[in-house]
């Protein structure tokens, strides 16, 4: 991902991970009504077809337009500490952890197009939390790979955290034990500063 990003930086495209079918409608839609063309990279892991989670209401898709920024809106923003960005379907397992852990003070922001960064809305939704101490790049591949990278050298407003497996030569673990091991350390990396 981070060689697509750097790639895009140099040309004129877009490069997103939806999160929602219907902001993948936006996308779509957005990229044929526009009056000049650009490419469109699009990431868009197989799993989220069959994700329960992974739902728009009909009016998402009757109404609005593609979102290059998700908030959290389940959280009192007063309360939150932690603000956590990620992308793709990363977000639906940190969530969910989120609930098992019952953490009020987690915040988790999707970033759904990742060039161009919507760095003004980002910075918007940073201003936002007041209370905020501790802010979290999380992102399913090793800290070497994946859009990190891609972060430090474009977003410099807050300081991230990471929250990924460690660097690795490959983004497969080889071993589906091992992935999932490295997967739910990634995740539990999102809660606990201190791993």
């Amino acid at each position: 991902m981070e060689r697509y990003l750097q790639l895009c930086a140099r040309h004129n495209m877009y490069v997103a991970d939806c999160t929602t079918p219907a902001n993948f409608f936006h996308l779509l839609r957005r990229q044929m009504k526009t009056t000049f063309r650009k490419p469109l990279i699009v990431f868009t892991p197989k799993s989220l077809l069959r994700d329960p989670r992974c739902v728009s209401p009909i009016e998402d898709f009757t109404h609005g337009a593609f979102q290059e920024t998700f908030d959290d809106e389940t959280v009192k923003k007063a309360d939150v500490k932690t603000l956590v960005f990620c992308t793709g379907k990363f977000y639906y397992d940190i969530i969910v952890k989120r609930a098992e852990l019952g953490r009020n003070d987690v915040a988790v922001v999707r970033l759904e197009q990742l060039f161009p960064l919507a760095v003004d809305q980002i910075k918007a939704i940073i201003d936002s939390y007041p209370n905020v101490d501790d802010y979290v790049w999380a992102q399913e591949e090793p800290k070497n790979m994946g859009a990190y990278g891609y972060m430090l050298m474009n977003f410099d407003l807050v300081k991230f955290r990471l929250a990924s497996p460690a660097p690795a030569a490959a983004p497969a673990a080889g071993s589906s034990v091992r992935s999932k091991a490295r997967y739910a350390k990634a995740i539990a990396k999102v809660f606990d500063k201190n791993l």
